[in-house]
């Protein structure tokens, strides 16, 4: 006779307060609920504010993407002044937006993810000693070497904009510093060695060599090819995933969402995707592979399962409340993340989705291949830099080329409007919608991308993103569930600051 329990599943190594609860029958997950346990309130703190003070206030929601609040806030106040912003002040946001992203893409892999392969479940796994010597928890090898690394890249944000984290150098209508010709060379030495690292370790090859990479038929190739390829972090991960069998792990609903990200300059050697109008393109894939064209009025929030004031349905930001309405564990509601739809459906952000939106044939091709599986989630983040570090150098070298052009559009002080501003952080689709009254900040609602991947039920009752990607995967033992582990950090939570759970008895678990 089956048997069915409930268990409470701890998430240290995540950028925040969140607790997995799970239904497991005959040890195979049937039922999951995933609850953000802390509520800051940032959008109410904004609210009567100057109109700029979301410059200042929403870079602290996040330490380790400060950036990425201060671009989509100023996007906000960009939208609302209708100001086009002059081509090196795009050029000078995106670099230092794309140097989070670097700096964030390989550092939760090697410290967060990768980990994971050091846990005792594995040690009959051919590659454990291995795993253990590289990834263990603040003392692998690997994990002391990528903290000195991606530390060194975020040099260029504190040289750009005068300090990281936190920095509030964008404004409306470009940015506050022009930075002379020596900073901007000192930024191209910082990201030519950031770039000689991240192919010699992450990738074991040039990135020239990683993006003729065009098929999971060339992935098996590219993996074969050479022992610098098969033992740099990302051979590491592909060959234990594959041992373990991870690739059936962590489907989801299969939706893919991406608000598109990093503007081209009007003068630029840099290609875009989708539309060209982006580094990043915009739509929207659902689960048959029928692509939309992105609209953003097409997102609401839904708060059935939040602890906020219930209303019917989901709103659209620009009419979204934030109420809190703690109810504790008891009824239906059971999370502060609220529940972000993209036209009534649940919808995965992140690298993985901005790779299948913008059509990546390697991507495409895994995903028909083996489904939508967190191997494919890891692989597209610790991957993602080397697409975004030749577009940081060549939008480097226009800068320095062209020292004359302004960095600052002026702008009239902003006293009424509506505006949002979108771009794709590291974890994925992030929004601000601002309403501006008499100079004054009216409302803020932020739709962070964990929001969205993390989401719990909807008013419809659907599962959010990582909920659904529990259900069936195995656990081996109960008190340490580190297959749930994978794929809840396949997703890259970011909610803030670090909970300690333990089980409903009070034992402590690991994972």
């Amino acid at each position: 006779m089956s048997k069915r329990i409930i268990r409470d599943i701890p998430l240290n190594r995540v950028e925040g307060d969140l607790e997995i609860r799970v239904e497991l029958e005959n040890n195979r997950v049937v039922d999951a609920w995933s609850s953000g346990t802390m509520f800051r309130g940032f959008e109410n703190i904004l609210v009567g504010r100057g109109a700029l003070d979301g410059l200042v206030i929403t870079p602290r929601v996040c330490g380790i993407c400060s950036t990425t609040h201060l671009m989509a806030a100023a996007k906000a106040l960009d939208h609302i002044a209708g100001v086009a912003l002059p081509d090196n002040a795009i050029r000078l946001r995106n670099v230092t937006l794309m140097v989070e992203h670097c700096q964030s893409d390989v550092r939760q892999s090697v410290l967060m993810f990768l980990p994971d392969f050091s846990a005792s479940v594995y040690a009959a796994h051919s590659l454990y000693a291995e795993a253990v010597k590289r990834y263990a928890p603040l003392a692998g090898e690997r994990c002391i070497d990528v903290v000195r690394h991606t530390k060194s890249i975020l040099e260029i944000i504190a040289i750009l904009g005068g300090q990281w984290p936190h920095s509030s150098f964008m404004v409306p209508g470009g940015v506050s510093y022009v930075p002379p010709l020596a900073e901007l060379n000192q930024c191209r030495h910082i990201l030519k060695s950031y770039r000689q690292w991240y192919e010699k370790t992450v990738l074991g090859c040039s990135l020239e060599r990683w993006q003729a990479v065009q098929s999971g038929a060339d992935l098996d190739a590219w993996l074969n090819e050479n022992a610098a390829q098969r033992d740099s972090d990302v051979g590491f991960l592909l060959r234990f995933a594959r041992e373990a069998g991870l690739h059936a792990l962590g489907q989801g609903h299969g939706h893919f969402l991406s608000y598109g990200s990093l503007e081209l300059p009007g003068d630029s050697a840099v290609a875009g995707s989708g539309a060209g109008k982006q580094l990043v393109a915009a739509g929207f894939v659902a689960r048959d592979g029928q692509a939309q064209a992105f609209d953003q009025a097409q997102v609401a929030e839904h708060v059935a399962s939040s602890w906020y004031a219930d209303y019917d349905g989901g709103k659209h930001p620009f009419e979204g409340e934030t109420v809190p309405h703690a109810t504790g564990a008891d009824g239906k509601k059971y999370s502060w993340s609220k529940a972000p739809r993209y036209a009534d459906l649940p919808a995965e952000t992140g690298p993985l989705a901005e790779r299948i939106v913008g059509g990546d044939p390697l991507f495409v091709d895994l995903l028909k291949r083996d489904g939508t599986n967190l191997v494919a989630r890891q692989l597209a983040r610790l991957t993602r830099p080397a697409t975004l570090l030749p577009a940081m150098e060549t939008w480097l070298d226009e800068m320095a080329a062209r020292p004359e052009l302004p960095y600052y559009q002026p702008v009239a002080p902003i006293q009424e409007g509506r505006g949002f501003g979108l771009i794709e952080a590291a974890r994925g689709a992030l929004g601000h919608w601002v309403e501006i009254r008499d100079g004054k900040i009216a409302r803020y609602q932020i739709v962070t991308p964990t929001a969205w991947n993390g989401s719990p039920r909807d008013h419809g009752g659907l599962r959010g993103p990582w909920e659904e990607a529990l259900i069936g995967t195995p656990i081996a033992d109960i008190d340490n569930p580190v297959e749930a582990g994978h794929v809840i950090r396949s997703f890259d939570p970011c909610l803030v600051c670090t909970v300690h759970v333990v089980g409903a008895d009070q034992t402590p678990l690991r994972c």
